[in-house]
């Protein structure tokens, strides 16, 4: 039996009290699903400004109402110091998934990215100093690798961030070591590469490439590469993210950890064979035959080469991908064309 999956059973065993921030949105709502389907208590905050209220209604029914009723929902934002002191009394662990989650919309607006994710992030962090909160797990991200060209990426060596998304990743994941070491605040930042799966937004220019490629294949319209088709990508299941965040919370780590990890499949897959095996998926259930790709200019701030070393995960968390690639491509795929029908 894997570590995660005698985490579950410990957990359904043994309930605990949770916070899970920008509970609304795509990886949020998955972790409240997962919890809740543990017969965890859950708070939650979230403000709409990404998340989607249709996202909890999913959640809601896919888990029933006995479930539901162990959840306690806030809209409260991150950049609410007071909202996030509230939302974490009698909290025994954060996972802080509210961001500001756009690069290109980042280099737009750099202040409204600070106040969310380094701000947000801070303000969490005196919060779980102040309440006593066990551990604190938070999102970062691939960006903060930044313009180091090393592949795989290694925890310990970072570039210069090429974005103030980046920037501010990186800067949460300082407070984090500095909580540790000054205030004893055990946290675990998470670096998240190309997440992908379903209740994902496909919609707007700044939307993922995977929901937003399946969106147009599913409608017969191109896929257009901001670039070249060359260029690489990590991407990893929403499930495996679920993963990451519970064994971060529990495992076993140093006193006064401050660790980050990579959280991806540890793999490189090209957008143009990420497309081929979108197109053969949408095909496969019957889906319009895909037109050919188009390519365009680059996006300012995007990293041209992006995969993940995650022996420090699996060795420290004892966290293992839980599936494939082509496998939760095609279940995403699905989940997609169910809810486009409807």
């Amino acid at each position: 039996m894997s570590r995660y999956e005698n985490l579950r059973n410990h957990l359904a065993a043994q309930p605990h009290c949770w916070l899970i921030t920008g509970v609304a949105g795509f990886i949020g709502s998955h972790l409240l699903e997962a919890l809740l389907n543990l017969d965890q208590d859950v708070e939650g905050m979230d403000d709409f400004s990404t998340g989607s209220r249709n996202n909890l209604d999913e959640v809601r029914a896919r888990v029933g109402e006995e479930r539901w009723s162990r959840f306690a929902f806030r809209e409260e934002s991150v950049a609410n110091g007071e909202a996030c002191r509230s939302a974490c009394a009698g909290v025994d662990y954060v996972l802080h998934q509210a961001g500001f989650v756009s690069v290109p919309l980042s280099l737009e607006n750099p202040l409204a990215c600070h106040e969310t994710n380094v701000t947000g992030t801070l303000n969490i962090l005196i919060a779980a100093r102040e309440l006593g909160v066990r551990r604190v797990v938070y999102a970062s991200s691939s960006a903060v690798y930044g313009n180091d060209a090393r592949l795989p990426k290694i925890e310990a060596e970072i570039g210069q961030p090429l974005s103030p998304y980046g920037a501010s990743k990186r800067m949460g994941e300082i407070y984090g070591q500095i909580f540790a070491d000054q205030f004893g605040v055990e946290s675990v930042g998470l670096r998240y590469f190309n997440i992908f799966g379903p209740r994902q937004n496909p919609a707007g220019g700044y939307a993922a490439v995977i929901p937003q490629w399946i969106r147009r294949l599913l409608h017969g319209e191109d896929c257009v590469i901001n670039g070249h088709g060359g260029i690489t990508r990590d991407f990893c299941p929403v499930a495996d993210v679920v993963q990451a965040n519970l064994l971060a919370a529990t495992s076993d780590l140093p006193s006064k950890a401050a660790r980050v990890f990579n959280v991806a499949l540890g793999g490189s897959t090209t957008l143009d064979q990420l497309h081929a095996m979108l197109a053969s998926a949408t095909t496969s259930l019957g889906g319009i035959q895909p037109l050919p790709l188009r390519y365009g200019p680059p996006r300012e701030g995007d990293i041209i080469h992006s995969a993940a070393d995650i022996t420090a995960i699996r060795e420290a968390l004892g966290f293992e991908p839980s599936t494939s690639l082509a496998t939760a491509l095609e279940e995403t795929t699905r989940w997609y064309a169910d809810h486009t029908k409807k």
